[in-house]
């Protein structure tokens, strides 16, 4: 055996000397050994993988974790408003321990919610002067049941009366259009799409006009709506919400939620206006608030 050991550090010595003596071997030999070999290389992608998955668990961990605290808020609000302070103050503090950003933006939308209940200045018919008349302004008009074969019902129709004067008070803003597939005997039938359609019927230029037409609820409205504005409209900052006027302050809060919720840093989407088709009294409860912003946390898994 030592013999053997001797051999090995011998022949060592010997290609070492060689080496040096030989600028060529030096170079190739230097060239092997600063290469990462394929299972070095296979190490590191594996464990950067590794820190990646940690990373996206933690990251959902500490989603779960915050899940509950947040529901808890929402209902608390939405059962008593301004007497859940306390409670709420409490369990603000909580979520502020585990991730204090997440905090900050429920803190948020709390004041957004409190000024909606203390009471939201509806536009009758169009748009209020003073807006921003740029490209930066998008005039967003919520879809509404569609008859069974397709066509739309005479409030919807309104509601795009109302986004018609809107748009052409404002000809730099865009006009999305949202709402899904409502029509119970035609697949392909959407509210969007056929709110779109109309608008260009009646002089609206194409490119002005964005589609959204996977929603089937308000808040997914808003999910969906403000997904597509992060992706292909960045220059968006203000919305003004068009629906009819009993449904304007749900509108308005969701919209203004999930804009504060997908804000990065302070640059977000602000909720700035509205203007809305006046419906015959139409009951709409409170609950229906309460349920739409649980489903706006829960993504677009439920509809209300």
């Amino acid at each position: 055996m030592k013999k053997a050991v001797s051999a090995i550090v011998l022949t060592g010595m010997i290609l070492i000397s060689s080496c040096r003596s030989n600028p060529q071997i030096t170079e190739q030999a230097e060239s092997v050994t600063s290469e990462p070999t394929i299972l070095e290389t296979q190490t590191v992608s594996q464990t950067s993988e590794t820190v990646e998955s940690s990373l996206q668990t933690q990251a959902l961990s500490t989603a779960q974790i915050e899940r509950p605290i947040i529901e808890q808020i929402i209902t608390n609000y939405g059962n008593s408003g301004e007497a859940s302070s306390t409670d709420n103050e409490a369990l603000l503090s909580e979520l502020r321990s585990i991730n204090p950003q997440t905090a900050d933006k429920w803190e948020q939308i709390l004041n957004v919610w409190a000024g909606v209940n203390e009471g939201v200045m509806i536009n009758e018919g169009v748009l209020p002067d003073g807006l921003p008349d740029t490209d930066e302004l998008c005039i967003v008009v919520l879809g509404f049941q569609l008859n069974s074969d397709g066509s739309m019902r005479a409030e919807l129709t309104e509601r795009l009366n109302v986004a018609l004067e809107s748009a052409m008070k404002y000809p730099n803003a865009l006009v999305l259009c949202t709402g899904g597939g409502t029509a119970s005997q035609n697949e392909t039938a959407t509210e969007a799409g056929a709110m779109a359609e109309w608008l260009e019927q009646n002089g609206i230029a194409g490119d002005r006009i964005i589609v959204e037409d996977q929603s089937m609820s308000t808040a997914q409205n808003a999910i969906y709506s403000l997904g597509i504005l992060a992706s292909d409209y960045p220059q968006v900052r203000s919305l003004a919400i068009v629906t009819s006027d009993y449904h304007i302050p749900n509108a308005m809060l969701l919209f203004a939620a999930e804009a504060i919720l997908v804000a990065q840093g302070d640059i977000r989407v602000e909720v700035i206006s509205n203007a809305a088709y006046m419906a015959p009294e139409t009951n709409y409860p409170q609950s229906i608030r309460t349920n739409a912003m649980l489903e706006l946390i829960n993504g677009v898994e439920e509809n209300d």
